[in-house]
């Protein structure tokens, strides 16, 4: 090949880059949860693993960490530990987390009672399941958590396990 054609070619190629950066930027925003998900995320009537009703309004104007996890899905257990340790971080900060648990009450209660976390878990079965899928996990796997800043507006998200630096670093962002 001439100089022309490589030439060409890096310039193909930088345009197709461009695009794939651009484009992937444009998908990872329109993921976010819409407003109106997250209104129907803090009208929902959520319970405890033991069926006590809980009060939104409590989270309203906190930055929340918000988990979409299941006792049976490895990932989702292997990061709690994770979770826990930064809510107990970002406590002071008007931070709190929220794990909706995508599984049975009962099995829920028995997975807490092995693993105790300090942040609250409320009930999502098959409507929390919808409920993420509205809030931007198109896929509907798990885990999946989502940031929504003070104001009530998702800021970031992340399907799959989210590692201590990642989920720092969107906190520090959500402040």
């Amino acid at each position: 090949m001439n100089r022309r054609q490589w030439i060409y070619i890096a310039g193909i190629s930088l345009v197709a880059l461009l695009l794939g950066v651009l484009t992937s930027q444009w998908i990872y925003k329109t993921g976010l949860a819409s407003e109106p998900a997250i209104k129907a995320f803090f009208a929902n009537s959520w319970k405890t693993p033991d069926g006590k009703s809980v009060d939104t309004e409590n989270w309203r104007g906190k930055v929340l960490v918000v988990n979409f996890w299941a006792s049976w899905c490895p990932p989702c257990v292997e990061e709690m530990p994770t979770l826990d340790k930064l809510q107990q971080e970002f406590s002071s900060k008007n931070v709190l987390f929220v794990g909706i648990g995508i599984d049975s009450p009962s099995n829920i209660r028995e997975f807490l009672q092995k693993t105790p976390v300090s942040y609250p878990i409320v009930i999502g079965g098959l409507e929390g399941s919808n409920l993420s899928k509205q809030m931007g996990n198109t896929q509907g796997a798990l885990p999946y958590t989502i940031i929504i800043n003070a104001g009530g507006k998702a800021i970031s998200s992340k399907l799959g396990k989210i590692s201590e630096e990642e989920l720092r670093s969107a906190i520090k962002s959500a402040l």
